[in-house]
């Protein structure tokens, strides 16, 4: 039965429709029309907003599970149920670095989620392993290692069609390995990386077009030094997520990079885990306690975020200052050009599934409803 969403405010991603109402059935949206057909079922959003699904490239666990200590399909779906509450409909669960065995075992849980189920879970993000060391933040150094083309072989053969998003250190790559990743329709993004700037202007003029985290786990901005802060920053093409939480970066230091980045600047959670449900966490040598609202391991460094996406949209109107349109815009349609899927998920459009936010004005609610 067709669906009419009613008496609300339109954030297609494109543009804002006040006159509108949005057709839905089976899933998918049909169309964006003034009248509601005959026979059509009306769901009153009663004044609010309404835009696509947020979408989250990285989130490493749900409230209960976390996807690298348990590469299954019951770490998957408590990742999707629990972003479900902070309005995320679509996301990227995120393996970090560890063994071959590991990897291949996340790959296949993935593999055998999607097939049963057909929600939001669009693929993964493998965050590693092959990064440098230097800026491996809280990976296992033990697990941190330089590709080679047999083992990037075989993950871009067992990955196919699963891994949407690894993360890289260019500057341990060949430029072979880098357009072997390239030429497997795998979007490649640059973190954990001690790249210089001439380093990381040759990784993005192989083709590289996202970072990982903004600030977090690689080289600096310096007048002298610009790294990789500084090569994305020149760079008008590169997309650069941000955990907008205060610790990961100051929000100071987030409004300079929203000036300079502008409609490139993305929203990410970088969760740790989602609800502050767990308290400690242990996965071989890597640990964590919730301290204040924040993951940090027992030297006290941060080791994880926190935040919903919702979290991360009302940071970034309360802190960046921009208009609640652009926050909701850092975490729908730019995340999904980020990752080359803007054509799937993002926007409110014909042939798009229904999957939603509904929010006030003030952000007070931000609440998804997949049809």
């Amino acid at each position: 039965m067709q669906q009419a969403i009613v008496n609300c405010t339109i954030h297609t991603g494109d543009k804002i429709i006040n006159d509108e109402v949005i057709i839905v059935e089976s899933g998918v949206i049909q169309s964006l029309q003034k009248e509601v057909p005959d026979n059509c079922k009306q769901v009153d959003l009663q004044g609010n907003n309404i835009a696509a699904g947020l979408i989250d490239i990285h989130i490493n666990g749900g409230e209960q599970f976390h996807f690298s200590q348990h590469p299954t399909e019951e770490a998957i779906h408590d990742i999707y149920e629990s972003s479900l509450k902070g309005g995320t409909t679509h996301m990227l669960p995120c393996l970090i670095s560890s063994s071959q065995e590991n990897i291949l075992k996340g790959i296949e849980a993935m593999k055998n989620y999607r097939t049963k189920y057909n929600n939001g879970v669009m693929g993964m993000h493998l965050e590693g392993p092959f990064i440098n060391p230097v800026k491996r933040g809280a990976h296992l150094a033990k697990y941190v290692r330089t590709p080679t083309n047999s083992e990037l072989e075989e993950i871009i053969r067992y990955g196919k069609g699963v891994i949407k998003l690894i993360t890289i250190a260019p500057e341990c790559f060949t430029n072979e390995q880098v357009e072997m990743l390239m030429d497997s329709g795998i979007v490649v993004a640059a973190g954990h990386s001690n790249a210089t700037f001439e380093q990381a202007e040759h990784g993005f003029s192989k083709g590289i077009e996202l970072i990982t985290h903004l600030f977090n786990a690689m080289t600096q901005f310096g007048h002298r030094l610009p790294g990789l802060v500084g090569a994305t920053f020149e760079n008008e093409k590169v997309f650069a997520p941000i955990i907008l939480d205060g610790a990961h970066c100051d929000y100071a230091a987030a409004r300079v990079a929203y000036k300079i980045k502008k409609d490139k600047l993305v929203l990410i959670s970088d969760a740790l885990f989602l609800g502050e449900k767990v308290k400690e966490f242990k996965w071989d040598e890597f640990n964590a306690r919730l301290v204040n609202g924040f993951y940090r391991n027992e030297e006290g460094n941060l080791a994880g975020a926190t935040i919903s996406m919702a979290d991360a949209v009302r940071n970034a109107v309360l802190h960046l200052n921009v208009p609640v349109s652009e926050a909701i815009k850092m975490a729908t349609c730019r995340p999904a050009k980020a990752i080359k899927m803007d054509k799937e998920v993002g926007y409110i459009k014909a042939g798009l599934p229904a999957s939603f936010i509904k929010f006030s004005n003030n952000l007070e609610l931000i609440e998804a409803m997949v049809l």
